[in-house]
């Protein structure tokens, strides 16, 4: 019989499994791909950089960036509004940096740690509308 000391439910070992090894390690060098670029995204736009390392606060620095409210990302937290929320951000931010719609879609949207470098390092300017 094996005995271990948990609360039933598999978390500890969920969590093991994702934060350890390889996936881990996958996960850090996104993560850390997406503030190298939230951070050049910022700087363009006028605001301090670090807060791209906040989680919280950088989602509501980037909502402003596109022009919205930063209340707006409140509705982060509501399950179905984030999705549409999110596609609404990163068209509104590639229109701020004169990128179109298959661009803010594709490289914003679905692949933000390829859109975000492009857009930090790239020869596109911030526009406030």
């Amino acid at each position: 019989m094996h005995l271990s000391i948990s609360d039933g439910n598999g978390l500890p070992d969920l969590f093991g499994a994702i934060f350890s090894g390889t996936t881990g390690l996958i996960a850090l060098i996104f993560y850390i791909l997406v503030v190298v670029g939230l951070w050049k995204v910022f700087t363009k736009a006028g605001y301090p950089g670090i807060l791209a390392i906040i989680p919280i606060v950088n989602v509501v620095f980037l909502v402003k960036i596109a022009g919205m409210s930063g209340w707006f990302a409140l509705l982060y937290l509501v399950p179905i509004a984030n999705f549409i929320l999110g596609v609404i951000v990163a068209f509104k931010l590639g229109a701020r940096f004169g990128k179109g719609g298959v661009f803010s879609f594709f490289l914003l949207f679905l692949f933000p740690y390829i859109g975000y470098l492009v857009l930090g390092f790239g020869e596109s300017r911030y526009r406030e509308v």
